[in-house]
């Protein structure tokens, strides 16, 4: 994966999961979750797993007797993660790289993997692993963001960022829209050895009660975090103050209400 995946590190799990999970990754997790389960999966994979958010979903959605395995490259992210399990709920947590997995041919029937594949540096690579250890017949679901002008929390990210760094402004927030054309997306999946996709579209409007907190998440919860450190010159609360308030000056407050919108893969192993 990237070296901006690879930074996930000190806090930035926590701020990761705290600000921006409720806001806009636990809708679409229990969306992922509920149709993996609709075919009664026995061996589930999850990729770039994260701090758990889809995790908890599927081993709520999934057959008490299925077996969840949950990866991420970056092992202080699954850290958050184990926390919101116990022992008795047979979830497997291991640090592995969604481009080579540490697992044989055939040892899935479903591979889950939300707002993931925008950090994979080579994703057709990441394709074929999972189509190579999946069982013939099993699916493959995942999700991106659409384009920034569907996620207008990133387009007013970018926007501020630019603000305070005219002449050299960090980059991250550009990374997890990056993967907003179908064509290649499905190309690559057919090249992989895919076969039934399915893509839909999936907007939704989430009312958001605390705006600032989500902002801190934005700022604090990413790599974005880390640019700013090595930039200097502003203080990253200074940035969460003008982000909360740019939100809330386009997205309304009490509550703000955020649009959003991702774009959903399925697809059959041949």
């Amino acid at each position: 994966m990237t070296s901006d995946t690879a930074r996930f590190v000190g806090d930035i799990p926590i701020f990761y999961d705290r600000g921006l999970g409720p806001a806009i990754f636990e809708d679409y997790a229990a969306d992922i979750a509920y149709r993996t389960a609709a075919s009664a999966p026995i061996d589930v994979l999850e990729t770039a797993a994260g701090t758990g958010i889809v995790t908890r979903k599927l081993r709520d959605s999934l057959a008490l007797g299925a077996k969840l395995t949950a990866t991420d490259l970056n092992a202080p992210m699954l850290d958050v993660a184990k926390t919101k399990f116990g022992a008795q709920e047979q979830v497997i947590f291991r640090p592995a790289d969604a481009m080579a997995l540490p697992f044989g041919d055939g040892a899935f029937d479903a591979i889950v993997c939300q707002f993931g594949l925008m950090f994979f540096p080579e994703k057709d690579r990441a394709h074929r692993e999972a189509r190579r250890t999946l069982r013939p017949g099993g699916r493959y679901l995942f999700s991106v963001w659409d384009a920034p002008s569907y996620n207008t929390f990133s387009r007013i990210g970018l926007e501020v960022v630019e603000r305070f760094f005219p002449d050299d402004p960090p980059q991250f927030l550009k990374t997890p829209f990056s993967c907003a054309e179908i064509d290649p997306i499905k190309e690559s999946l057919l090249g992989a050895g895919f076969t039934d996709i399915t893509i839909s579209v999936r907007p939704r409007v989430k009312e958001v009660t605390d705006p600032t907190s989500f902002a801190r998440g934005l700022v604090f919860g990413s790599p974005l975090f880390e640019q700013l450190r090595e930039r200097g010159g502003a203080r990253p609360e200074s940035l969460v103050e003008a982000l909360a308030e740019r939100l809330t000056q386009e997205l309304g407050k009490n509550p703000m209400r955020l649009p959003m919108q991702a774009i959903f893969y399925e697809a059959r192993a041949a």
